[in-house]
């Protein structure tokens, strides 16, 4: 495994990071009521969708830790049932899996991660569980994008990667989380 392949994993934590602060901060101009509301969609809320993200982060982030809190993650489906709460949960959680791909080698990431699935335990690789965590992320960010687009907040762009050309688009955003392009693409 390549130190550039390396580099797309820390990449692709940060772009998820990011994705999540733009949906949540759109979401956030939502009363409760609009952000509670049943919407068409496999959870059927804005707040059931978004709070699903969250556990099944942790979940994984934590196995991806070495830890073992398994199935216990999902217990509350619903830990955050306000944006205010959700919002830094999903931050701190994000900059954890930031944390986890910042330490990856090319040896770590050819390496076995064990997930706890209570009846059982699951053995996997480590590139091919961030893939999974990364494609589960963008398939519920899209279910939460066409639930927003029915209300009257306008969903945020979340259809792009770091254009090198775009990257004064995104400084604002990026500062207020407190990056710059170079602690996406240090190496």
């Amino acid at each position: 495994m390549s130190a550039g392949l390396v580099q797309t994993y820390r990449a692709f934590a940060h772009n998820n990071a990011w994705a999540n602060h733009r949906l949540l901060t759109a979401c956030a101009a939502l009363s409760p009521a609009e952000f509670e509301a049943e919407r068409a969609g496999f959870f059927p809320s804005l707040q059931r969708t978004l709070n699903h993200i969250y556990v099944i982060d942790v979940f994984y982030i934590d196995a991806l830790e070495g830890g073992w809190l398994g199935p216990a993650a999902w217990k509350n489906e619903v830990p955050y049932p306000s944006l205010a709460e959700l919002k830094p949960a999903q931050a701190a959680i994000d900059n954890r899996l930031i944390t986890v791909c910042d330490a990856l080698t090319p040896e770590l990431l050819d390496g076995f991660v064990r997930i706890n699935r209570d009846t059982r335990v699951q053995t996997e690789r480590r590139d091919r569980l961030l893939m999974h965590l990364f494609q589960h992320q963008i398939h519920h960010r899209g279910q939460a994008h066409a639930m927003l687009s029915g209300t009257s907040v306008a969903p945020p762009q979340l259809d792009e990667f770091f254009s090198a050309g775009e990257a004064p688009l995104r400084a604002a955003e990026f500062a207020s989380l407190g990056w710059n392009e170079d602690t996406v693409w240090k190496s």
